[in-house]
């Protein structure tokens, strides 16, 4: 059953998190096309003016930080200012196939008991970006791709449907994680409160990936250091056994990847990461106030 696209604009809302993204974020709004709303958060980047414009032109709702307040936060931020039945959060460099956002309603009017949900993710090549693992569970929970909708243990936030009611109930995105692991941590809670994840295999989005924002040394830094620091707060607060030193020694081996040797910005973000990892196994995390610096 196809859903007419009139049921998307009433139904779902999509919240994009931008931060030096004016370069990829236009080709997921036009990918939308006017077919629901779109609200766009921007965590204090140097192309605001940009990204406004981009908004603008395309008919999203724009909010500006004026400080980075992480990915997570800006998520909740925009889903405050929607009303619709589902939020979708997808990432600036995603683009939405046509067919996505009927396809995935019609699953969730097809799977009564599903709450979450994301769709077949690939990248530029069509090459399958699935994300049935995660560093927060066991092995033994972690599954490869489903050849079809399938139950699954985890979503990837790259493009994350959710029911705004289970959203709100469960509080949102974790807020004291700044950046990376907040789609994880919100699967886990999702499902301890009794909801059914699922992966939607008709439903597409091509994810770039990596390019959500401008490459350059200095943000490689920064994600690494809160890849780093939010893992082990993360890790900790769903009791993962051993959680500092499986990370720590993992990081370290790493670091004999050759791929290291040519790239500036893999390089900074490995040493950022280890940074992070240690910095959080030894304090506990601060109040996400701001994107401190990366030491």
């Amino acid at each position: 059953m196809r859903v007419p696209s009139s049921m998307a604009a009433s139904r779902v809302s999509i919240v994009c998190v931008t931060h030096e993204s004016s370069d990829v974020v236009g080709d997921l709004l036009a990918s939308v096309a006017g077919r629901c709303p779109v609200v766009i958060v921007d965590n204090a980047a140097s192309d605001v003016a940009t990204i406004a414009e981009l908004a603008d032109r395309f008919g999203a709702q724009f909010i500006a930080n004026e400080r980075n307040i992480g990915f997570g936060a800006a998520c909740n931020q925009g889903s405050a200012v929607t009303s619709t039945e589902f939020v979708f959060f997808v990432n600036p460099d995603a683009r939405l196939a046509e067919g996505t956002l009927d396809g995935m309603l019609a699953a969730f009017d097809r799977y009564a008991g599903c709450v979450a949900a994301s769709p077949r993710l690939v990248d530029e090549r069509g090459r399958s970006v699935f994300k049935g693992r995660s560093v927060l569970l066991p092995r033994s929970q972690w599954i490869k791709e489903p050849l079809h909708d399938s139950v699954v243990p985890v979503l990837s936030g790259a493009a994350l449907w959710v029911r705004r009611e289970a959203f709100e109930a469960c509080g949102g995105f974790d807020r004291h994680i700044f950046l990376y692991h907040e789609d994880d941590d919100l699967s886990i809670r999702l499902r301890k409160a009794g909801a059914e994840l699922r992966y939607v295999r008709d439903a597409l989005v091509v994810h770039a990936g990596g390019i959500g924002s401008t490459r350059s040394v200095e943000i490689a830094q920064r994600k690494g250091w809160w890849m780093g620091r939010s893992r082990i707060y993360a890790a900790r607060k769903h009791k993962v056994p051993f959680a500092a030193p499986l990370a720590i020694t993992a990081a370290m081996v790493q670091f004999l990847n050759p791929g290291l040797l040519w790239s500036p910005a893999k390089r900074a973000k490995q040493r950022a990461f280890l940074r992070g990892l240690v910095s959080e196994a030894f304090h506990a995390m601060e109040e996400p106030t701001t994107e401190r610096a990366v030491p």
